[in-house]
């Protein structure tokens, strides 16, 4: 008898779902489909350069300074994490603004970026090695401005106080998906580099 009602117990206990925040999930299905889309462009890269026929041309010197200051960036991302853990709503709303100071001074920098690119006569059409790399860092600037967006609501969230440290999941979102930016350009900066 003892058996059938242990037997019972161990039938009738739910067993543990999975579970994770829908908005998570979702940013994790974009990160996931951003992935693919710039493996499948560098993957494209790199058959296109060894047909030959490629444009040799100095990597602007300004892609160097964009790298510290988006790096400086994912510094003040965690800052404001950290801030909003221990309900410092003023460190919180100053790492933010900071952060999102320093996306801004990315893209600008990249534009500067593309200047110089136009002063060594590499232009979007002609020679592909010039189009992939206004690809490359276009889409990457689209996308850091769709994460200056979300930056955006997480200060607006910030001053509601909205954030704090039992409701972190919008914070948690942009530092993620900002984090995710900053290691992508890194990748496409030495891939260019390296592949240049």
């Amino acid at each position: 008898m003892s058996d059938f009602v242990n037997e019972l117990a161990v039938i009738e206990e739910p067993e543990e779902t999975l579970s994770m925040n829908p908005k998570k999930f979702i940013l994790w299905l974009f990160i996931v489909s951003i992935i693919m889309l710039f493996a499948a462009m560098t993957s494209a890269y790199l058959v296109r350069r060894a047909e030959g026929n490629w444009l040799e041309y100095d990597i602007p010197t300004v892609f160097s300074y964009s790298s510290i200051v988006l790096v400086a960036s994912s510094l003040t991302m965690h800052w404001a994490y950290l801030a909003a853990k221990k309900d410092n709503f003023g460190g919180l709303k100053i790492a933010i603004t900071i952060t999102f100071a320093l996306g801004m001074a990315f893209l600008y920098m990249q534009f500067q970026g593309w200047v110089d690119l136009v002063k060594q006569n590499v232009f979007f059409v002609g020679n592909p090695a010039g189009s992939f790399m206004y690809v490359f860092t276009g889409l990457h600037a689209f996308h850091l401005i769709s994460g200056l967006a979300v930056l955006v609501f997480a200060l607006i969230a910030a001053f509601k106080l909205r954030i704090h440290a039992k409701s972190l999941n919008q914070l948690e979102i942009a530092a993620t998906y900002w984090h995710f930016l900053d290691i992508l350009w890194l990748y496409l900066f030495f891939f260019l580099v390296y592949f240049h």
